[in-house]
């Protein structure tokens, strides 16, 4: 057992290791690091030295699946997600129950003895598209902020239609019946369920932050939990996990700057964003290593039989999501004329780019590899390797082929914003131009005898009043504007030098016996907030 644990614990770090440095190196490439490491974990898969890799699928649902998805809550904003319900409702139910049809019924035509029920399940597997996917690789394009958060908060959602649909599909197999009406009630209980687990739960860690002596150790050490103990306790009473995450997730993201001091919001900031970041690198890589032992299980059909029914079936996927784009732009023009829209005229450009995002991902092989082997007769599952076989080729396709032409397709469609929008620039300066007004006030109402008498209070001051005045500058439309930003950007240039040069005076005491190496890190920190600050101010 030692031994074992050795080995894994040993496969775990080279893992990380290797995925690191191919990030690096897709870095360098400017390739979104998802897309090259699949490509990579195809390249390695085909070493003879390699052994062949298999996913557990509670491996994924139960390890990987929570804290990605509570991650990507937490960075969700709320009001967008309310602002766009409408059209996240509709892809994140509409589309996946589309493409399930859609795959259903395609797939039955298509594939000699595949049932409308494997369809159905096979539908359900590859309709949607993979939150980890999606927001990894909309980080390394330019969307229109109203674009990705639709895509953002589409994709928080549909796991929990697809897997519900998922759960109907396999027991309609399985069992031999479906009724439709239990299966609509069922699903409405499964998402009420999800989203009040998930509140409740923020509630309670609400409660726990706020009244409860913790430290920044203590609150990051509960965040780390919390998104399985959502996760397990939906599933374990046949409810959403990904709706309990999901929604806990958003609660406690809007209510975590009333009761977390500063020390734990950058701590767990710094800890989610590096254990997300390993989790999706480590997965990409393995989807790609799954190359081997999936073609291997193919064995009643040649491999090119298999792979054409894959790649029209991934034609579907893809059509479907384009047409459902166009489709939801063409509603929106009619519904705007009874109710209030978000935006009543889409146009085509962004519904194109919207729809060519559709990449999937580890959820869906999760998905296909969690089908029994097994029926309850005792008979072997019926194409469960051409289902396995099927998704494989839909991950790779979406994932590498729509996630490579991505930044072309936007250079080439150029998607816009929407036209009464401020930018994230302007928003940035009014609310820090209210910010600096805000404590020059409080300074020159309440410590004015404190002024009087500090030094450093009296700079303290002056910079507020000199910044307040650039920042007015910069936010007027005359000719000071610029000039106001080209002060900002060279003071901040400047000051970060000066910080460099601290830094470096600072690692000097750490050869000197008489200061000890916890004074000098917590100086440290203090000179690297300074420097985050700084720039943040030039962002």
């Amino acid at each position: 057992m030692p031994g074992h644990l050795q080995s894994l614990i040993l496969l775990c770090l080279g893992l990380t290791f290797c995925v690191s440095l191919l990030v690096v190196l897709a870095q360098k490439l400017k390739i979104a690091y998802p897309v090259f490491l699949v490509l990579a974990g195809l390249l390695v898969s085909f070493v003879p030295a390699i052994p062949a890799i298999h996913i557990d699928p509670e491996l994924v649902f139960l390890v990987i699946l929570p804290p990605i998805l509570f991650d990507a809550a937490q960075n969700m904003s709320l009001k967008a997600l309310w602002k766009w319900r409408r059209i996240i409702s509709v892809l994140a139910l509409g589309y996946v129950l589309a493409t399930a049809t859609a795959v259903a019924f395609v797939s039955h035509w298509l594939i000699p003895g595949f049932t409308l029920s494997q369809g159905f399940l096979l539908g359900a597997i590859i309709s949607p598209p993979d939150a980890a996917a999606a927001v990894s690789v909309l980080k390394f394009t330019k969307l229109p902020k109203g674009v990705v958060s639709v895509l953002e908060g589409e994709s928080l959602l549909n796991d929990a239609t697809s897997l519900t649909l998922f759960r109907f599909a396999l027991a309609a197999i399985t069992t031999h019946q479906f009724v439709w009406y239990e299966a609509v009630t069922g699903f409405a209980l499964v998402v009420i369920s999800g989203i009040g687990i998930g509140l409740a739960f923020g509630l309670l860690s609400y409660a726990i932050y706020k009244w409860l002596p913790t430290n920044a150790n203590l609150d990051v050490a509960f965040s780390i939990v919390l998104p399985y103990l959502m996760y397990i306790t939906a599933e374990a009473v046949h409810s959403s996990g990904v709706l309990a995450v999901v929604s806990g997730g958003l609660f406690i993201a809007y209510q975590i700057h009333f009761v977390f001091p500063h020390q734990s919001r950058l701590k767990a900031a710094a800890l989610w964003s590096s254990v997300v970041f390993i989790l999706n690198a480590v997965v990409f890589f393995l989807i790609g290593l799954q190359l081997t032992e999936i073609t291997a299980s193919i064995q009643n059909m040649s491999i090119w039989t298999a792979l054409n029914y894959a790649l029209v079936v991934t034609f579907v996927v893809i059509i479907v999501r384009m047409i459902s784009g166009f489709t939801s732009t063409v509603f929106t023009r009619y519904i705007s004329r009874f109710i209030t829209v978000a935006q009543s005229r889409p146009g085509w450009r962004n519904p194109v780019v919207a729809g060519w995002v559709g990449m999937r991902g580890v959820v869906s092989l999760a998905s296909a590899s969690a089908i029994p082997l097994l029926l309850p007769n005792g008979q072997p599952f019926p194409n469960r390797p051409l289902f396995l076989f099927i998704t494989f080729v839909v991950i790779i396709v979406t994932l590498v082929g729509q996630g490579l032409t991505l930044p072309w397709v936007i250079r080439r469609v150029k998607p816009k914003e929407l036209a009464d929008a401020k930018s994230d620039d302007q928003q940035r300066l009014e609310i820090d131009l209210s910010l600096y007004k805000a404590a020059f006030d409080e300074l020159q109402s309440v410590y004015q005898a404190d002024i009087e008498e500090s030094v450093l209070l009296q700079h303290r001051v002056q910079f507020i009043k000199h910044k307040l005045h650039l920042l007015k500058e910069a936010n007027s439309d005359d000719g000071t504007r610029q000039q106001a930003i080209l002060l900002l950007g060279h003071f901040q240039k400047i000051m970060l030098n000066v910080t460099e040069q601290e830094r470096k005076k600072l690692h000097s005491f750490r050869r000197l016996p008489d200061y000890d190496d916890d004074v000098i890190r917590l100086v440290e920190h203090r000179l690297d907030l300074e420097e985050e600050l700084l720039e943040g101010d030039g962002e």
